[in-house]
């Protein structure tokens, strides 16, 4: 792998210097056909036209070495560094691994407020050719959900990277992409300094357009080159992910690294429902004093609500865990992913079998002089980016728990339910004709795992059907892929998707006949109070608005579509007729804002901000545009409605299902 992925770089250096060598020619014959043009019989016409021809090949050489230009600075900003002198404990670690694997000490260590642990240098030009010492970055929110010895696993799997001579060709890949991206996309600068010469003279322009059609070449054979470079470096970014873990399970055992990678998932989602929490309330000028202490806490009740056992004070996420809602039957190599899949590690640390004997089971930020000090400090420099963050107040833990407890409740179904709900809705069907149930099924059996698993093997095949969709459209490119354990091509993507589609449609089936059943179940119980128009009512209510969902969101999705051309470099007289289109459809928007203000269900969910910028935005029709210059406050406005347009909307649905499924849980107590 490393020897292809070097092959690759060679053939994109011969590549580029065969680009730069037509160039160069290209420029010199333009420059002759320019003086040829002036000097055969000078006119003004002639020399505009002569001095264009001679610009042409100074425009393509220019854009060949215009990345030359360009700074690239590591933003560390993140970062804190950490010394030896402030953690010894945990440098002491480090040192161990250090010389257990045979590799070098890092340059720098620091400390990132994620999920995450890395290998990172200060590449640059010059370390394709010098030997760089590696930097070493580590996540506290990944220190803070790992024991010590799972921490030293992960660790050793970061020093294996240390330890490998392909990480050299790393550097090579970044920098050639650095040259690419310049290339394909750092182009406003490049772009205004053509635009500026073409509006000098309209012969000049003749040239410019000849050159970007040029340039256009150009680019299209280095988008090839990206993805021949990439897509051998990633295969050998997924060996070395491979061979990296096989020395941390020397180091520390298989089952230590096997353990903390099944619950990085978890890890991370934990870190990122405190981040989410606090991001809403920010409005209230609330912050925390302890982001970890506080995802300790999501990660052991999230575990706890999904029966996943706790051990050591963390959960012990098992492979089951992972998979029992992914029921997809396809397999296609993702040739652009730079890691193995987490089932695929795992199994390669179960073949190892490498065991190691392990007595401390302390959590891994026990390795720090002051745990708590670290972890406030990286919480206020996460923090510190808030606009004014000084007027920021900290709430307790305790504080936290009542508050993020009470979420949780609020936004998600009751557990009687047993996740049935949780990634389904109910499926229409007609409320008149369902007669009552004679069946003695319990609300126990009515919501089992066999009626879940219906549930998750349509969404799989939903899901399995859009991917070989896309394969058979060509927008994914694979030769050939696995669909339930036979190997297809693309030819044969029709009769599967035939194939698929019958299957869907028995679910489906399978499913509302289900619906109506649970349905039949309350109607006996509301009969029962006399409450039977109540449930039907609900029912009618979350089916009309299922339907008025999707007009909602084709809205949102057409309003999107015609304000993309805000975000690009685009010709005034367009920009005229696009911002025409937007208008047409401001008119429904702003209808739909009107009937969300008055919507009794969405009333508790807006708040003085939302209102206020709906407000301004309905209030008077907004101009975004004057002569040759967006009106970025205007915009702003619109931006913000529209994207609270998708977020009330959302809620609205999910309110209108919660209402529905709380009452039928109401019954069963009556």
């Amino acid at each position: 792998m490393t020897t292809k992925a070097i092959v690759s770089i060679v053939l994109f250096l011969i590549v580029y210097i065969l680009l730069l060598l037509l160039a160069i020619v290209l420029t010199i014959a333009s420059v002759i056909g320019g003086f040829y043009i002036i000097t055969s019989h000078f006119h003004f016409i002639t020399l505009g036209l002569g001095i264009g021809l001679a610009s042409l090949g100074f425009f393509i050489l220019a854009f060949l070495f215009k990345f030359i230009f360009k700074k690239h600075k590591i933003d560390l900003s993140h970062l804190t560094e950490i010394t030896k002198e402030n953690e010894p404990k945990l440098f002491n670690l480090i040192n161990e691994i250090v010389k257990e694997v045979d590799t070098d000490f890092p340059k720098k260590i620091y400390l990132s407020s994620d999920v995450n642990a890395s290998v990172f240098y200060d590449s640059s030009f010059w370390s394709m050719f010098f030997p760089i010492k590696k930097n070493l970055q580590i996540g506290l929110g990944l220190v803070n959900t790992t024991t010590e010895q799972e921490f030293k696993a992960i660790l050793a799997h970061e020093f294996g990277h240390f330890s490998q001579k392909s990480m050299k060709v790393g550097s090579y890949v970044y920098n050639v992409n650095q040259v690419i991206f310049n290339m394909l996309y750092d182009n406003e600068s490049f772009r205004t300094m053509i635009q500026n010469w073409a509006n000098i003279s309209g012969y000049f322009s003749i040239f410019v357009v000849i050159a970007v059609k040029i340039i256009e070449g150009i680019q299209w054979i280095l988008k090839k080159m990206y993805e021949y470079i990439n897509i051998n470096y990633l295969a050998l970014s997924r060996e070395m992910e491979f061979h990296a873990d096989e020395v941390a399970a020397n180091v520390a055992g298989s089952l230590p690294l096997k353990e903390s990678l099944l619950r990085m998932d978890l890890s991370n989602h934990s870190y990122n429902s405190v981040l989410n929490f606090y991001e809403n309330k920010l409005a209230e000028n609330i912050k925390s004093n302890n982001i970890y202490k506080e995802q300790s806490f999501v990660l052991n009740y999230l575990a706890k609500e999904n029966n996943i056992v706790i051990k050591n004070n963390l959960p012990i996420v098992t492979p089951i865990d992972i998979s029992r809602f992914n029921k997809s039957k396809l397999i296609i190599k993702d040739q652009w992913a730079s890691h193995p899949s987490t089932e695929d590690r795992v199994l390669n640390l179960d073949r190892l079998n490498i065991i190691k004997e392990t007595t401390n089971q302390e959590l891994a930020i026990s390795l720090f002089t002051s745990p708590n000090e670290i972890q406030e400090k990286i919480t206020n420099k996460l923090f510190s980016i808030v606009e004014n963050s000084n007027n920021l107040t900290s709430i307790n833990t305790d504080n936290f728990i009542i508050d993020y407890c009470k979420e949780y409740e609020k936004n998600g179904f009751n557990k009687k339910y047993n996740g049935f709900y949780d990634n389904k809705n109910p499926n229409h069907f007609d409320v008149n004709t369902v007669e009552n149930s004679n069946k003695t099924e319990t609300i126990e059996q009515l919501f089992n795992k066999e009626n879940i698993d219906v549930i998750y093997d349509y969404i799989a095949l939903e899901n399995d059907k859009n991917v070989i969709k896309n394969i058979e459209d060509k927008v994914i490119s694979v030769k050939t892929f696995d669909y339930d354990g036979q190997k297809y091509n693309t030819k044969e993507t029709s009769s599967l998707l035939s194939k698929i589609e019958n299957e869907i449609e028995d679910l489906k089936n399978k499913i509302t006949q289900n619906d109506i059943t649970i349905y039949a179940f309350f109607y006996d119980l509301s009969k029962k109070k006399g409450e039977e128009s109540k449930l039907k009512s609900a029912y009618t209510t979350f089916f009309n608005y299922d339907k008025e969902y999707n007009k909602k969101s084709e809205l949102y999705s057409n309003i999107i579509n015609a304000a993309v051309f805000i975000h690009n470099v685009t010709p005034i007289e367009q920009i005229k007729s696009h911002l025409s289109k937007l208008k047409e459809i401001e008119v429904d928007l702003k209808k739909e804002i009107k009937n969300i203000l008055e919507s009794e269900i969405c009333k508790p969910e807006i708040s003085e901000a939302i209102k206020e910028n709906f407000d301004l935005y309905l209030k008077e029709n907004l101009v975004y545009f004057n002569h040759d210059k967006y009106i970025e406050s205007k915009l702003e406005i619109l931006f913000k409605s529209i994207n609270n347009y998708a977020y009330l909307i959302s809620r609205e649905y999910f309110l209108t299902k919660k209402e529905l499924l709380d009452y039928q849980i109401s019954l069963l107590s009556k």
